[in-house]
């Protein structure tokens, strides 16, 4: 089974990803669990790439950033996903490249039509087609207090590129996010709640 969580900044996709791991794991299930930002990432080589595309002062062109997260989300897919789901265990990413086509084409200003012409000629047609596609969803104020308090032992989260925009950018990231809602027809999950009450709206969908 192949899972995706996506949604804002701040909305919690990583903690939820994680419990569902734990969710699973205790069903005696083998589980793989990544984000395809790869800033947790153990592969050297993913994270130098987060390295550049996480970066606060970076100037870096929106179309080399659709490249650079293509490179990590291609390495992490087929070290980490394809064998897992070969081996019939379960697969949960946090981020697909959903978010690609809101922060570097809906908002960055680079065609979606190039952004889903690169995809689909280097990821295979699996990738496209989760089992499941949660995108977490916060209230505007909800999410602003979440990113000012938001931390990590590798880069300060507050100050990576996007998170650095300000206020108006963030609106427009929500209205992406509410796009691809429609658009895929991907399942939204409130996440304005408490963490378990959060999960618990994710679990009844197993």
């Amino acid at each position: 089974m192949y899972i995706v969580v996506e949604g804002q900044d701040g909305t919690g996709k990583s903690t939820q990803a994680k419990k569902l791991t734990e969710y699973f794991e205790a069903q005696g299930k083998k589980v793989v669990h990544y984000g395809e930002g790869g800033t947790d990432s153990d592969d050297e080589f993913v994270v130098e790439i987060a390295r550049l595309n996480y970066g606060s002062h970076q100037n870096i062109d929106n179309r080399t950033r659709v490249l650079l997260y293509l490179v990590n989300r291609y390495e992490q897919w087929r070290k980490l996903a394809e064998p897992t789901l070969k081996e019939g265990g379960i697969v949960i990413v946090t981020r697909n490249w959903f978010s690609t086509l809101i922060y570097e084409g809906y908002c960055g200003g680079v065609s979606r039509s190039l952004i889903t012409k690169v995809h689909k000629t280097v990821m295979p047609e699996r990738y496209f087609n989760p089992d499941k596609t949660f995108v977490l969803t916060l209230d505007e104020d909800k999410q602003a207090e979440r990113l000012g308090v938001q931390d990590n032992n590798k880069w300060s989260r507050k100050e990576e590129f996007w998170k650095s925009k300000g206020g108006e950018f963030q609106k427009k990231l929500n209205q992406g996010y509410r796009n691809i809602i429609k658009d895929f027809d991907v399942i939204e999950i409130d996440a304005n709640g408490a963490i378990d009450e959060v999960f618990e709206k994710i679990k009844s969908y197993f």
